[in-house]
């Protein structure tokens, strides 16, 4: 990792994750890699690998009747190195090999895993990895049961490992196009088995490295949970349960019009958490009412938590956005919540954060409307892109070549971070250029 270049812990991770993707392209689009032992455009290729690295789900192609084993190995090791974070992977060889961790090293790894502090970084990393592989070989040991008298006991137990770890990654992609092409989970939208393993994966892998820590040494202790832990446990919990009610009246005429109490239930609960960057589907999306895809929307938007395998503008930072407008409307400085002062710092990191987001995402919605897409599915997929959710109205395989880039662009800012993303195309000045400040005056705000 030592180079002559002076490169930042978010430059190295958006380089890393650029390399990753071009690699995976280039051997999606080797002839081995397709069914028909025909080689896929360069750009195609390219697009499946972003889609797989940035966890997103989003295809050109259907998975299974397109591309071979090895093509669906090399997607799976993309989706795996991707919802990892490239730098966890690359560590985890070195520990291996036994090589020593550097200080420049530990703190790229700290930016990857989103952890509060430098000490102890490489020994959360350890358990990061221990329980990503524990979590996501139950997932499938659970899920054979499902796919192995399905499917027979090779080809079951690669698909529960292929949905697991898919599922845990918040990927989207899958391999059921053998019942029904870019189907997802539709097949299954009445199996409890299959779709509470599947949410479970899901929002585990979505809340977040750091809280797995937390929750490891305290146990089922919450008031000893960190803030951050807290947050995002209970906010995940409101946005699934909210979510879910409002799914249910939402599509009870709708989507859900031939399904009983039971099967809607499951299917609300479903809906609720896979837009928080999952990608997976029960019911046809493209198919909601006005009022589904926009509450789809609302959730793409938010997404996961940081430090996880999920992407979005990250719960945390809409919390806190919103933990602002209330201490403003209550005419309070301090946003404080469990008994605790957020530092003010925050609120501008937010406010940035969650600014550029939404600028990455207008300005890939006019380049994509511009390419004659209806104003719903333009937003929808620049949405579904940046947040790396994978859901799509179906237009996904007909995008013209300028909106595959457009959104490959999304998909990459989404994993990476937007602001990550900005920082590293923001030319840095030379740290002996003296600041300048400048007289203060104040403006009118609405």
């Amino acid at each position: 990792m030592k180079t002559g270049l002076k490169l930042s812990s978010m430059q190295i991770l958006a380089i890393g994750f650029a390399l990753f993707i071009i690699i995976g392209g280039v051997l999606l689009s080797l002839p081995i890699a397709s069914r028909d032992g025909q080689s896929i455009p360069f750009l195609n290729g390219l697009f499946t690998s972003t889609s797989a690295t940035c966890v997103t789900g989003l295809a050109l192609y259907d998975t299974y009747t397109q591309f071979t084993l090895f093509g669906q190995i090399v997607i799976l090791l993309l989706i795996q190195t991707g919802g990892l974070g490239f730098m966890i992977v690359a560590i985890m060889l070195s520990l291996i090999l036994g090589r020593r961790i550097g200080l420049r090293e530990r703190k790229v790894l700290m930016q990857s895993v989103s952890a509060l502090k430098l000490g102890g970084v490489v020994k959360l990393t350890k358990k990061v990895f221990i329980l990503t592989i524990c979590f996501e070989l139950m997932g499938a040991a659970i899920l054979s049961i499902r796919f192995i008298p399905q499917f027979g006991a090779a080809r079951g137990i690669w698909y529960a490992l292929f949905h697991s770890i898919s599922s845990f990654c918040n990927a989207g992609f899958d391999l059921l196009g053998r019942i029904e092409p870019f189907g997802s989970l539709t097949p299954y939208v009445g199996d409890a088995l299959v779709n509470i393993t599947v949410m479970v994966l899901i929002v585990i892998g979505g809340l977040g490295f750091f809280i797995w820590d937390d929750v490891t040494q305290n146990k089922h202790h919450f008031s000893k949970y960190h803030l951050h832990s807290k947050l995002m446990i209970t906010a995940t919990g409101v946005l699934i349960v909210g979510g879910a009610i409002l799914f249910y009246v939402f599509e009870k005429s709708h989507t859900m019009a031939d399904m009983g109490v039971g099967e809607r239930i499951l299917a609300s609960m479903f809906a609720s958490i896979t837009p928080r960057t999952a990608g997976f589907s029960t019911v046809q999306v493209g198919e909601m009412s006005s009022g589904g895809t926009l509450l789809t929307m609302v959730l793409m938007l938010i997404g996961a938590g940081p430090g996880s395998t999920g992407g979005g503008m990250k719960v945390t930072t809409v919390l806190v956005l919103i933990l602002a407008v209330v201490s403003r409307a209550k005419n309070r400085e301090d946003m404080n919540i469990f008994k605790r002062r957020l530092d003010g710092s925050l609120l501008h990191s937010a406010a940035t954060s969650a600014s550029i987001y939404l600028l990455f995402t207008l300005v890939g919605s006019l380049i994509l409307s511009a390419q004659g897409m209806s104003v719903t599915d333009t937003v929808f997929e620049a949405v579904s892109g940046i947040g790396t959710i994978g859901l799509t109205t179906g237009v996904t395989p007909g995008l013209s070549v300028v909106s595959r880039i457009v959104v490959m662009l999304l998909m990459f800012a989404g994993r990476v971070g937007s602001l990550s993303v900005a920082t590293v195309m923001m030319t840095r000045r030379a740290r002996s250029q003296a600041a300048v400040k400048y007289v203060s005056e104040r403006i009118i705000l609405g």
